[in-house]
Parts: C-alpha cells; sequence; structure tokens
C-alpha cells in the first residue's frame, strides 16, 4: 500500500498499535484509529519516506500514486 504511514511490509506505523497500547482500547476504537490515519495520514511520523514525501510536496501525484496501486492489486 503507498500510504506514509504503511510499512512495506504492511505493517501501520501507528501509535496506539505500538508503544501506546492500552488493553483498554475496544475493537471499535482500534478500527476508528486506523480508519482515521488511512484517511488523513501523518507525514511527520512516515514509515514510507517516499509516499509523505510526496503527500507533502505534490499531493495530485500522490493520489495518483494511491490509485494506480489499489488499482494493480485489483488484477
Amino acid at each position: 500500500m503507498f500510504h506514509p504511514n504503511v510499512y512495506a511490509n504492511g505493517e501501520l506505523c501507528l501509535d496506539i498499535l505500538q508503544n501506546r497500547w492500552s488493553p483498554t482500547y475496544d475493537v471499535a476504537a482500534i478500527l476508528t484509529s486506523i480508519q482515521s490515519l488511512l484517511h488523513d495520514p501523518n507525514p511527520n511520523s512516515p514509515a514510507n519516506a517516499e509516499s509523505a514525501s510526496l503527500y507533502r510536496e505534490n499531493r495530485r501525484e500522490y493520489v495518483r500514486r494511491v490509485r494506480e496501486t489499489v488499482e494493480k492489486s485489483w488484477e
């Protein structure tokens, strides 16, 4: 997935899944956090530097690359 906060192996760079984990989080809270991160990336804490740079500097090209990646995954 071409996203600033997704590592090449598919893992998410999301603090509540790592160093801020708490067993008090329910499934809904985790899914909401993931959805929020995917919709509104944090390019200041990138797992994918290329994607983060493109997101900051050329949003139109970033969106094009995301679409291209998604379309390739459908093949």
